[in-house]
């Protein structure tokens, strides 16, 4: 299983998110949304996978979009992905998926969400088994 993770250039969150998907070797494909701008089936796809739609991966903090003064509520889906082409840094990043989970920013224990079922199951029976000979 492989993750994507997109990225942004100057991006602390997403700087720790790779830095911590090669230290657990789980296998990623990095793409920098600012570089390489989404397709729609990707965007589709983002959309899809979260829990909240656009609240969740659209940075209303961010000066692009503040600078845009817009209800996105109000806006198509190929309308918002026009925009989101124009304007990458409205988007939240990283944005970390595969093809059941997606985590929005970087957060050291939601990430481990990645890490196989089978090494968390196994990690946990190891500590398990440190508490119970203390």
């Amino acid at each position: 299983m492989t993750v994507t993770i997109y990225t942004q250039s100057s991006c602390s969150s997403s700087r720790k998110a790779i830095k911590w998907l090669k230290e657990n070797k789980i296998n990623y494909t990095e793409k920098r949304i600012t570089s390489q701008p989404l397709t729609l089936a990707e965007f589709k796809n983002i959309l899809r996978m979260t829990e909240d739609g656009t609240d969740e991966i659209i940075a209303t903090n961010s000066n692009d979009f503040k600078n845009l003064d817009i209800d996105i509520d109000q806006l198509s889906i190929q309308d918002l992905y026009n925009l989101i082409q124009q304007h990458p840094r409205m988007l939240r990043s990283p944005i970390l998926l595969d093809e059941k989970r997606i985590q929005v920013g970087y957060n050291e224990m939601d990430i481990r969400r990645f890490i196989p079922r089978k090494v968390r199951a196994y990690e946990l029976n190891a500590m398990q088994q440190l508490v119970s000979q203390v």
